[in-house]
């Protein structure tokens, strides 16, 4: 793993993501991968402060197996994680995290341990009577010893062998430092040399206190012993509990260390998904700055990259084989994560480095050879390689490795391919299951662009790429004459002919989806054609029961013969009319794609519909979706020529939506009309509050912002503007 860590260039960021872990622990969580990632996602709601540093419980939970005695350390380590686990059980969460902080229950045994260590570990001595009076006869004995210095050091005798005026402290012992000659006014032991060659010397005035301040801690000593004792034997009962903390913390330092780690870089958490599609939107390569996003779509077997020498192909390699590495390993990364598909694969290789080994007596194409060979043994692997023609001849290369190639799909392998061998390229080009994708290059500015296109073989620039890193222009132009026209036409004809062979397939696929997209419409109005008219059968029905109940009162009515009666019979008849019904249908206004609307005070036609609660306007220029409630029919009039006076103001950050108190589904709406309306206005940029509290709001909104089409990107508000319980939205 190791290996491969450093080929994908992820060894800073795996180290920078194992720095947030409390203990040390592989990569991988063992178990349910889904369940491990639907507990990482709920902890991704939540704001909590980061675990303590914790000892692994391998020796503890060894020495309390064999009745052993622990020491105060190794107690408070686990002193340290039944009270972490107690700050989350505090905070009474719901759902996922809620109903696992419930399985803790600490035992009353332990609190009697507990009790006994402060915050930072030490012994609370204060709590037994004896090593309370101890420390305060050792502080008596340290009093003494200072004050028998203190009158030695204004002693007139030995003023003049002092070299200062302060107590040192030198070996474990309290000391003066003083010169040459001293024996003559001074009895004590030199503990040392200075630089200067003077001496530091104890005095044999204070051993007796220093005598007895070591008697003393050794009756200390032997307190804490028996404590150690006692603590030990309590958790040698409570091993059960030990263990299962120690599991769960285990659990729980793997799900932090990603979410903290997320936080901290504005990374994203995703997990692979039970198939081999690779579909990445906007991924940066963590050791790249400053990079340009990478847009790929890999759901075939092979993809085929091509195109400008130093146009980025190896580093669109390694981000792919990164990406499913870390989705492997719920690492966070940064992509759009909405848009964004990783599928799983047991084993990923990269065959990227020139295996040419002089003490091996090996070459470049036989050590690719040894490569390839070990290929065949993997079952569901992503496989890498880089410069796949190395070593070898063109013309057999792409012989070669077509025949490879055809046999991994057959296994079903997924590799990624970078080659400047067009004609590989072009044999490989007819295969539905393989894709091809050029690196750009600009030919104004003759330089790569570090962009990719789909579909294309691409041109190596060789020339080009030589002139812009410093060969001399003559030798470049001598070059391309013995290149020759014909063979440059040759790569022109064979990237072309490829490029117009797939263009085809794509336009025959586009159609044929087309049709099925026709055929389905034509299904589904079928469909609402033969609902529509039952509802208008029932409806008639309706009316028919009503009129006939409203006939049969009248009859009854005319009977009476009574004015009165029949007044009273024909108002009850009246009542039993549709006509709430008729006013209601009459309020049920539909909306169809090329109706003129109004949007508050706002004219726009209406450009598509989703369902008949949700249509996209356009006003203006600009489209907006919002719901078809809040529009109004109306036609625009084209208005007289008038003199307008246009006011510009400088627009600003500012407009505010306070979605506190409110349900997700709520917020949601509320935020999508509150983004409409800022967009026609004009805003470019709102604040959206939405607090902290159990993190869903928070969450709901996120993934809104994120799924907007019109939302460029947001970020948490600084601290004076409500840091992490609002959203600065740019739009």
């Amino acid at each position: 793993m190791k290996t491969l860590i450093n080929q994908l260039d992820l060894s800073e960021h795996i180290e920078q993501f194992q720095s947030f872990f409390s203990r040390k622990h592989a990569l991988y969580i063992e178990g349910d991968q889904e369940l491990h990632f639907r507990y990482i996602k709920e902890l991704d709601k939540l704001e909590f402060k980061a675990p303590p540093k914790v000892a692994d419980f391998f020796d503890i939970k060894g020495h309390l197996k064999k009745h052993g005695v622990l020491n105060f350390e190794q107690v408070f380590e686990i002193v340290k994680i039944v009270r972490y686990f107690r700050y989350f059980k505090n905070r009474e969460l719901e759902g996922l995290i809620g109903e696992w902080m419930e399985k803790f229950t600490i035992p009353e045994t332990f609190l009697e341990i507990e009790k006994y260590f402060t915050n930072d570990g030490k012994f609370e001595e204060n709590l037994d009577e004896n090593l309370f009076r101890l420390s305060q006869r050792i502080a008596e004995h340290k009093n003494n010893i200072s004050g028998a210095l203190k009158r030695m050091m204004s002693s007139s005798k030995l003023a003049g062998y002092l070299v200062d005026t302060q107590i040192h402290f030198i070996n474990n012992e309290e000391c003066l430092l003083v010169r040459g000659g001293f024996n003559h006014v001074l009895k004590g032991a030199v503990v040392g040399r200075s630089t200067g060659g003077f001496f530091y010397v104890a005095p044999d005035t204070i051993l007796k206190s220093k005598e007895q301040i070591r008697f003393i801690e050794q009756e200390r000593e032997t307190i804490f012993y028996e404590y150690a004792k006692e603590f030990s034997k309590k958790l040698y009962e409570l091993q059960p509990f030990v263990n299962f903390i120690d599991k769960e913390f285990t659990k729980f330092d793997n799900y932090q260390a990603r979410v903290l780690f997320a936080k901290s870089k504005n990374l994203q958490l995703i997990k692979s998904k039970k198939d081999s599609k690779i579909v990445l939107s906007d991924f940066i390569h963590p050791a790249l700055h400053n990079a340009k996003p990478i847009n790929v779509d890999f759901s075939k077997n092979i993809l085929m990259v091509t195109g400008v020498n130093a146009g980025g192909k190896t580093m669109l390699l390694k981000s792919i084989l990164a990406c499913a590495f870390m989705a492997k390993y719920i690492i966070p990364m940064k992509l759009n994560e909405t848009k964004s598909h990783i599928g799983s694969f047991k084993t990923i290789k990269a065959i990227i480095d020139d295996p040419q080994n002089v003490k091996n007596d090996i070459s470049t194409f036989a050590g690719r050879m040894q490569q390839f060979s070990r290929i065949f043994e993997y079952k569901s692997a992503l496989i890498g390689v880089d410069e796949i023609e190395l070593g070898t001849d063109s013309d057999e290369a792409a012989a070669l490795f077509k025949v490879i190639l055809d046999d991994l799909i057959k296994r079903g392998q997924k590799v990624v391919v970078t080659t400047h061998h067009k004609r590989l390229a072009a044999l490989m080009a007819d295969r539905d299951d393989v894709e091809l994708m050029a690196a750009i290059y600009d030919e104004e500015q003759r330089r790569p662009t570090y962009e990719f296109m789909q579909g294309i073989i691409g041109k190596s620039y060789a020339f080009e790429t030589a002139s812009r890193y410093g060969i001399a222009n003559n030798i470049v132009n001598k070059a391309k004459s013995v290149y020759g026209d014909n063979s440059e036409k040759l790569s022109l004809l064979i990237e072309r002919g490829s490029q117009l062979e797939r263009e085809l397939k794509q336009k025959h696929k586009k159609v044929d989806e087309k049709l099925d997209e026709i055929h389905k419409k034509e299904y589904a109005l079928k469909e609402q054609k033969e609902q529509l008219f039952r509802e208008l059968e029932e409806q008639k029905a309706v009316l028919r029961r009503s009129y006939d109940v409203a006939i049969s009162e009248a009859k009854n009515a005319a009977k009476a013969g009574d004015i009165k009666e029949i007044h009273r019979a024909m108002n009850k008849a009246n009542k039993k009319l549709p006509k709430q019904m008729q006013k209601e249908d009459k309020r049920n206004i539909e909306f169809k794609v090329g109706d003129k609307v109004k949007y508050h005070s706002q004219k726009g036609t209406i450009v598509s519909m989703r369902g008949k609660d949700e249509a996209t306007i356009e006003v203006d220029g600009m489209r907006v979706r919002v719901k078809t409630k809040h529009l109004k029919h109306t036609q625009i009039i084209k208005q007289k020529p008038t003199t307008n006076l246009n006011l510009h103001v400088e627009k600003k950050a500012g407009l505010k939506c306070d979605l506190h108190g409110m349900r997700a589904d709520e917020a949601c709406e509320v935020l999508d009309k509150f983004l409409s309306d800022a967009l026609i206005n004009g805003w470019d940029e709102v604040i959206v509050y939405h607090g902290i509290g159990t993190g869903k709001l928070s969450y709901a909104v996120k993934n809104f912002l994120s799924a907007h089409p019109r939302v460029k990107k947001f970020e948490d508000a600084p601290q004076h503007l409500g840091g992490f319980g609002a959203k600065i939205v740019t739009l």
